[in-house]
């Protein structure tokens, strides 16, 4: 593997101190909370007491002030060990960062330190049952009546939905003007009229909660928007480079911890008396794919060191979304094969990958979405 140059010794540190942490806190309950669908809150407030969560919002919010880069090493440990359910990288790298780029000094200090300490999770809600990966037809409303916003619709697909405590709600406070229209709203747990529904039941992600929100006439004051009225859509373009530049980087280094389980399994395996590793056929497999990896590599760090100077653009980042987590649907697809039938065996980490791995094409904007927004770049 090529060394990557965008980590220097203080960061290797810190990886040093996430994976010990993921090795004790989260891996040994992992399975227990696949099958409970939910990660406990006492995994949230461990994570905050390790200074694991909003790691690069300031000091004087409860964070580490520490660079995007903190949060990728972050990201990329839990994807190698398939470690899925907890939404720390939403909370931390998601809702946090809107709360403090666009919410006022109240809010931040209201909100950004208990978000850190794990006490309160965060959400966002943009999917809804009828729009998908358009966020131009968004129809839940929050219309003004006197001081307060009155929020009425549904929302589905959220993470962190059943243990969340406050949700940045992408609503509509002028339904006729469209996008121009939107807003960000907050909306805490205990509003009146604000129901969570059922766990969603997937296919893969097990221990993540995804939920159904459902909005009643609920009244918040004026004061939770984030932002300008009607800015809502602008200030979800100007943070989803980085949303979207999250999946390929767990997409990455999942891919990475596939091929390399697969290279271990193939040495030990036998048939016809040898490794399946010394036959042609399985060293020409790992031969490509280990080549498409580090292809992938190399772009993603490159888009990892743009964020982190304020330059990566959206169709850049819709690129690296849309190819690397193809990749690792290829990738991951290829390794469970050369695990034979041992490869469908949820005991086997591949197994779980490969689950857990569809979604990336879907969620952050589908793939073909992608496509549209690179070639309308053009």
């Amino acid at each position: 593997m090529l060394r990557r140059r965008i980590f220097q010794e203080e960061h290797e540190l810190f990886r040093d101190q996430v994976r010990r942490f993921v090795a004790r806190e989260i891996v040994p309950h992992h399975e227990e909370w696949e099958e409970a669908g939910i990660v406990p809150r006492s995994a949230w407030r461990k994570a905050g007491e390790a200074g694991l969560l909003c790691a690069t919002i300031p000091e004087a919010y409860g964070g580490q002030g520490a660079s995007r880069l903190y949060s990728v090493i972050l990201m990329e440990e839990f994807a190698r060990v398939n470690a899925s359910g907890p939404g720390f990288s939403l909370h931390s790298d998601i809702v946090a960062p809107y709360i403090f780029n666009y919410g006022t000094e109240e809010q931040k200090k209201a909100w950004l330190p208990r978000m850190a300490s794990g006490e309160v999770i965060g959400a966002i809600a943009m999917t809804e049952p009828g729009t998908g990966s358009d966020l131009q037809g968004v129809r839940t409303s929050a219309i003004r009546d006197g001081e307060d916003y009155v929020i009425n619709g549904q929302k589905t697909f959220i993470t962190n939905g059943q243990n969340a405590d406050l949700v940045i709600v992408v609503a509509k406070t002028d339904p006729k003007e469209g996008a121009k229209g939107t807003s960000l709203i907050l909306v805490e747990g205990d509003r009146k009229g604000f129901s969570k529904g059922r766990n969603l039941e997937k296919i893969g992600l097990k221990a993540q909660d995804t939920s159904e929100l459902f909005f009643a006439d609920v009244r918040v004051p004026l004061t939770n928007r984030l932002g300008g009225e009607g800015q809502g859509f602008f200030l979800l373009m100007q943070e989803l480079a980085w949303e979207r530049l999250q999946i390929a980087i767990m997409a990455m280094a999942n891919a990475e911890a596939a091929l390399e389980w697969t290279a271990d399994y193939t040495k030990q395996r036998q048939a016809f008396g040898k490794p399946i590793a010394s036959f042609q056929n399985t060293r020409f497999k790992l031969a490509e794919l280990k080549t498409q990896i580090q292809v992938g590599r190399v772009f993603v760090d490159r888009c990892i060191d743009l964020v982190v100077r304020g330059e990566l653009d959206p169709a850049t980042a819709a690129m690296a979304k849309y190819w690397c987590s193809d990749l690792q649907g290829k990738v991951i697809d290829e390794c469970l094969q050369l695990h034979g039938g041992y490869g469908y065996m949820l005991e086997y980490p591949i197994a779980k990958a490969y689950i857990d791995a569809r979604v990336q094409r879907i969620y952050g904007g589908t793939n073909e979405i992608m496509k549209e927004l690179i070639g309308r770049a053009l």
